[in-house]
């Protein structure tokens, strides 16, 4: 059986932390001795004594100071399940029965040719910029020529095979309970996404959603998308624009930033007040090629006052909860 995720650990762990007062005043002890999974092949530290400073930081912060941004793609939602690829927001509509058959060859070719450079790890994010805007807008296109039906969404998301982490349930509502606010910023079919987490039962008020909107003419029919187009590289522009939702949460001043590409880790770019930021990120695609450049995917998280883990593997024993909620206690 799986365990729960990192990201949920740690905000467990804030919670927990958040409630006693005097705990603050300790002394974090060293993580890698009260977590040992952290000297696991499979997750990739920086700078580990880094990584226990911020960690200290976000625990003795607790609840009140902390905000979650996250991607959703293969972030919040599985990679692979049982050894199948799970889809994504998109895929979700690709693979649908309301889809062509000309039309599903058509996005697969598509996906065929930009993928690659997506996840190309010889390539800048400058360089793969244009592509993605080309795939985006042809795989879009393709879309609004389908008519689909804004009523079907929900019977689309039903059908399909795209699934939460396991954990979900206890991470969102663990936020939920404490009020601490999750952005979720996707490159993804933000309509898509509203609907699983809302068939998942975790689409809490705390929850702000940002995304590529469909947009649907008075029959219901889809007839384009909203607002400029939100892509993998891109969202750096699109945490900017945000920047009033991040103002309103300047007490909330420590974050763990979740995400699966170079572009997610410029998500919380909005917001100015940032005390102590932990940016872990998922390799599902390509570990060997992203491990052998690493050198390349490590200056791109050299960002001053933040750090990123990469993790290969998603799964923590609960042993990491444990010895987390033994030291709050």
């Amino acid at each position: 059986m799986q365990a729960l995720h990192l990201w949920s650990l740690l905000v467990i762990c804030a919670v927990a932390v958040g409630k006693n007062q005097e705990q603050k005043k300790k002394e974090c002890p060293k993580l890698s001795a009260q977590m040992p999974e952290f000297q696991k092949k499979t997750v990739h530290i920086k700078d580990p004594a880094r990584v226990e400073e911020i960690i200290c930081g976000l625990i003795k912060g607790g609840a009140a100071k902390l905000q979650i941004i996250t991607d959703f793609d293969m972030t919040l939602s599985r990679f692979s399940h049982n050894g199948k690829r799970c889809p994504t927001c998109h895929n979700v509509i690709d693979n649908c029965k309301l889809i062509t058959d000309d039309c599903r060859k058509k996005l697969l070719q598509l996906k065929e040719i930009y993928y690659a450079i997506e996840i190309d790890p010889s390539l800048t994010i400058e360089e793969k910029y244009p592509y993605m805007v080309e795939w985006y807008n042809k795989s879009h296109a393709l879309l609004i020529e389908q008519g689909l039906q804004k009523d079907k969404l929900a019977e689309i998301v039903r059908e399909s095979e795209v699934m939460l982490k396991e954990g979900y349930e206890n991470f969102f509502d663990k936020l939920h309970e404490h009020n601490i606010p999750v952005f979720i910023f996707s490159a993804g079919i933000g309509d898509i996404l509203e609907e699983v987490i809302h068939q998942a039962g975790v689409y809490h008020p705390n929850v702000k959603v940002v995304s590529n909107f469909m947009d649907f003419d008075d029959n219901g029919i889809l007839k384009g998308f909203k607002g400029e187009l939100i892509h993998v590289y891109n969202k750096h522009d699109g945490a900017l624009k945000n920047t009033e939702y991040f103002k309103q949460l300047k007490d909330n001043s420590n974050i763990i930033l979740l995400g699966d590409s170079q572009g997610d880790l410029t998500m919380a770019d909005g917001v100015s007040n940032v005390e102590h930021i932990l940016k872990i990120g998922y390799l599902n695609d390509k570990v060997s090629l992203c491990l052998i450049g690493k050198s390349q995917v490590h200056d791109t998280v050299n960002i001053k006052h933040s750090l990123k883990i990469i993790l290969v593997h998603l799964e923590f024993p609960l042993r990491m909860l444990f010895s987390v909620i033994a030291f709050s206690s």
